[in-house]
C-alpha cells in the first residue's frame, strides 16, 4: 500500500476505532457485557466494511479512473445496504445486545465517513498536472526537419 493510501487509511480508521472504544465502554456500562460485545462487533464490522471499501475505491481510482465517480457512489450505497442487512439479521440475536450492536455500527460508520471527508479535504491532491521543470527535457519548437 503506498504511503498516501496508508496515511488516508490511518486518518480514517483511527478516529473510528477511538470512538468505537468509547462506544464499547458506554455500552458496557449501560447494558453490561453483552452490550459491550455488541458495540465491539458493530464497530469492528463497520471498520472492516469501510476499510475494504476504501481499498476498492483507491484501486479503482488507479486502474479505472473513468469509473471512479460511479464506483464511489455504488460502493457507498452497497456498504450502507450491507450494513443495514447485518442490522436486520442480528436484531433478534442472543449473542450480544442488538441495540448496542446497531449503535456501534452506526457511530463507527458516521465517524469513518466524517474522518474520510476531512482526510480528503486536508490532502494535497493535484487537480491540474503541474508543468515540468525546464531542466528535465528541452522543448522542441517549430517543425522538425
Amino acid at each position: 500500500m503506498p504511503s498516501n493510501d496508508a496515511r488516508n487509511l490511518l486518518q480514517t480508521a483511527a478516529p473510528a476505532a477511538a470512538v468505537g472504544v468509547v462506544t464499547v465502554a458506554v455500552s458496557g456500562a449501560v447494558a453490561g457485557g453483552k452490550g459491550a460485545l455488541g458495540a465491539a462487533v458493530g464497530t469492528v464490522l463497520a471498520i472492516l466494511f469501510m476499510g475494504i471499501g476504501l481499498f476498492v475505491l483507491q484501486w479503482t481510482a488507479k486502474t479505472l479512473p473513468q469509473l471512479f465517480q460511479a464506483m464511489g457512489m455504488m460502493l457507498y450505497v452497497a456498504q450502507l445496504l450491507l450494513l443495514l442487512i447485518f442490522v436486520a439479521l442480528f436484531k433478534d440475536t442472543s449473542l450480544f445486545h442488538p441495540k448496542t450492536f446497531a449503535v456501534g455500527l452506526v457511530v463507527a460508520t458516521v465517524v469513518w465517513m466524517a474522518a474520510q471527508a476531512r482526510a480528503h479535504m486536508k490532502a494535497k491532491i493535484f487537480y491540474v498536472d503541474p508543468e515540468p521543470s525546464k531542466s528535465e527535457k528541452p522543448e522542441k519548437t517549430g517543425p522538425s526537419s
